[in-house]
């Protein structure tokens, strides 16, 4: 029997009429519920995002595989199952797609699968916590998180606090450069490093406005130019941690990684379990707070291009 895309691909309807009507609709990650977090905190955050989103004025729209469907806009209780089934539920990238939808089997989304479900469903802007990049040591590793590649080749624009601070962010810059991808700070020149608001390393614009951002999708969208954009938006400052404090912990979290040889997918969750130990926590509660902002900065976007159009 011949199979299509709605054999794969399920949108809730609430985010179908959203989109029909023109609403605001903002998509979210789920690798954050099942592999970001400790469980119930995965859970009552991801619900916290969504709120958060509401209450900004936009239809939340969380992106996970379920039962091999990209699902776009799952419920609070397949978030509940996501959160509660934590690690086992398999980390899901571009290259996995294949296989978990053939099989039938569940997915979190990281950054690069969610934009992907975004663009099949029509969703414009993705509000998540930091993207992936090119790690420390890539120059031997080649270890560069397929999330940069998404972003170079998919219409959705990424909101987020940055690269995670656990990257060599001055190549993760170079790279999206290479990649012809548009790196906005809002209301900064400098890229956000996750839990710190600096990091040495300068953005190729900043705008200050939710709707000189929109214009900016809506004309890269009219030019039918490819690839997403990368809105770097920093952690409040009464959240943010400090800046030579979170280095050596992350030096020391890398240092472990290496001694037990972790690397590929396991690598990003191992890091930042360590660096939460490391933080006595605050590197949790940081994260949270971080993905918020990002959430209330993606619904400002998101209701700013419907306007547009």
């Amino acid at each position: 029997m011949k199979m299509n895309l709605n054999d794969y691909l399920w949108i809730s309807e609430e985010v179908k009429q959203a989109l029909a009507d023109n609403k605001p609709v903002v998509a979210l990650e789920s690798t954050i519920i099942s592999h970001g977090m400790p469980y119930p905190q995965n859970v009552e955050t991801a619900l916290l995002v969504e709120k958060t989103v509401r209450e900004c004025g936009a239809v939340p729209a969380t992106i996970a595989i379920i039962g091999g469907k990209i699902s776009v806009g799952i419920s609070a209780n397949q978030i509940e199952y996501l959160g509660k089934k934590g690690l086992k539920v398999i980390k899901a990238s571009r290259r996995d797609l294949p296989v978990l939808l053939a099989r039938g089997e569940d997915g979190a989304t990281t950054v690069a699968t969610t934009m992907i479900g975004a663009s099949l469903a029509g969703i414009k802007v993705f509000a998540t916590g930091g993207i992936g990049g090119v790690h420390r040591g890539a120059e031997t590793t080649m270890d560069i998180s397929a999330d940069l590649e998404e972003l170079a080749q998919t219409n959705v624009t990424v909101v987020c606090a940055g690269a995670k601070s656990i990257l060599d962010l001055g190549l993760t810059l170079e790279y999206l450069e290479t990649k012809g991808v548009t790196v906005i700070g809002f209301g900064t020149e400098e890229l956000p490093a996750f839990y710190c608001r600096k990091s040495g390393f300068k953005v190729d614009y900043r705008m200050d406005t939710a709707n000189e951002i929109a214009a900016s999708i809506h004309v890269k969208d009219t030019c039918n130019l490819i690839g997403g954009m990368l809105v770097a938006n920093p952690i409040p400052e009464e959240y943010a941690m400090n800046e030579e404090e979170m280095a050596a912990q992350i030096d020391t979290a890398v240092n472990m990684a290496n001694e037990l040889g972790i690397k590929g997918k396991e690598i990003t969750p191992f890091l930042l379990d360590k660096i939460k130990t490391l933080t006595e926590g605050r590197s949790l509660a940081a994260n949270i707070q971080l993905v918020l902002n990002n959430a209330r900065l993606g619904a400002a976007i998101a209701t700013e291009l419907c306007k547009i159009k």
